[in-house]
């Protein structure tokens, strides 16, 4: 799939900021642990998401849409059949970890994928689960898993990954007792999976916090209906399109505890925006704001900009200001520690006549301000990066094309019918 972007066009009118792909991802992983019907509410349709459904499908979940709800019940399990294909294509998979050591004393997994983004070492994952009993073995092609004795624990995480912590979290759920998980990741998808098991019956403590206390149980048998936390990604996506464009929009539902210290920096570098009231989601726990944004000059921090575990700036959010700084006088360096091969996708922006240094793989330089010109790119496999050269294009008068989508596919859904719908000029076509 390709886009034809008409740039240099005004955004103007009203989106709404969708659920959170990462978190369905864990609590489609989670709905495992439950024996009842498990109903998700707004599930984004998008290819991350699909892949992980064929995946349990062929593992013999019964999953089924109504609009945009997902409904998921897990029936005899049959790992010999599992989708490897689709498996490989998503790196959520290493969360079927967590919840399939409660039901197999012996398994085994493909090896998974996802964005290509440099060394993204799975040890994390392994030194966690290790702590219950579980034994695993790398294969060239699949990991070998051993759940003999399971039993609750107390550690602390080798670092504080989102889809590590997670893992961790649903391995204690079904180990009776008192687990004890430090230097968790409190980000937006974790406490929405701590959330989704609270309303399951779950007793954690320190939500929000760097440090969970799980008290898991024997069995979990419920029919639930849970309401997806709002992406703040997704929210930060149209901010930064707004910029690029230097339009007035009004972006709804966004969640505000984890965007503010974007929307501190942002205003700092000039940017003009009025917020809302808070209000709380469908989940009754997060805070939402809605956010108009305002045409505005903006001028390059003095300071590099860095991405931290939350409270900090979230990682996903960090690749938006590159493409935002092209429209700020002077020079920012964009400090992409996280990732060994991200900030190298940052140099397509150069194709669309940005204006960057790459330091090294972890230090990119952006010389503003930029006037952005059309050009033909294919997207690099990676989601955000592929994401920003999309908010570029929109800003760039005149005809680009962007190649081979997939990786956008992946954590938006139908991102050029909303962006047509405030004023974008998108087609869609295949060749």
């Amino acid at each position: 799939m390709n886009l034809q972007i008409e740039g240099g066009r005004k955004l103007h009118g009203t989106i709404v900021t969708k659920t959170s792909k990462n978190g369905a991802m864990g609590i489609i992983c989670a709905s495992l642990l439950n024996k009842g019907k498990t109903i998700i509410k707004n599930v984004p349709k998008i290819e991350e998401v699909f892949r992980m459904i064929e995946v349990l499908e062929s593992i013999g979940v019964a999953i089924k849409w109504n609009e945009n709800d997902l409904e998921i019940e897990p029936k005899k399990l049959d790992l010999k059949k599992i989708n490897k294909e689709s498996a490989e294509k998503t790196r959520s998979v290493i969360m079927l970890i967590g919840p399939l050591m409660h039901f197999f004393k012996k398994f085994s997994l493909p090896q998974s994928g996802g964005c290509k983004l440099g060394a993204r070492t799975l040890t994390p994952h392994f030194f966690a689960l290790e702590n219950y009993g579980l034994k695993i073995e790398t294969k060239s092609k699949s990991y070998e898993i051993t759940a003999k004795k399971l039993k609750p624990a107390e550690f602390a995480l080798y670092e504080s990954g989102d889809t590590v912590t997670e893992n961790a979290i649903m391995g204690a759920v079904l180990i009776p007792g008192k687990t004890v998980i430090k230097f968790a990741s409190p980000n937006y998808m974790v406490q929405d999976l701590c959330f989704f098991l609270q309303d399951l019956g779950v007793k954690i403590e320190g939500v929000g916090t760097s440090t969970l206390v799980i008290y898991g149980q024997k069995e979990i048998n419920k029919n639930i209906t849970y309401c997806l936390g709002e992406d703040p990604i997704d929210s930060m996506f149209f901010i930064s399109s707004a910029i690029l464009t230097n339009s007035t929009i009004e972006i709804k539902r966004c969640p505000i505890d984890f965007l503010e210290i974007e929307l501190l920096k942002l205003k700092k570098m000039g940017f003009k925006y009025k917020l809302s009231k808070t209000y709380k989601g469908l989940n009754g726990r997060i805070n939402l704001v809605d956010i108009k944004t305002f045409p505005s000059k903006l001028t390059a921090l003095a300071d590099k900009i860095e991405a931290h575990p939350y409270p900090g700036m979230n990682i996903d959010n960090l690749p938006f200001f590159v493409v935002i700084a092209t429209q700020a006088k002077g020079q920012t360096l964009i400090h992409d520690w996280v990732y060994e091969k991200r900030a190298i996708h940052y140099k397509e922006l150069d194709k669309l006549g940005a204006d960057t240094i790459l330091a090294d793989q972890h230090r990119f330089y952006v010389n503003g301000k930029t006037e952005l010109k059309p050009a033909e790119v294919i997207c690099p496999p990676a989601l955000r990066p592929a994401a920003i050269i999309l908010i570029g294009m929109l800003s760039a008068k005149g005809t680009s094309i962007l190649r081979n989508v997939y990786s956008i596919n992946r954590g938006y859904e139908e991102i050029s019918k909303r962006l047509n719908s405030i004023r974008a000029k998108i087609k869609v076509f295949r060749e």
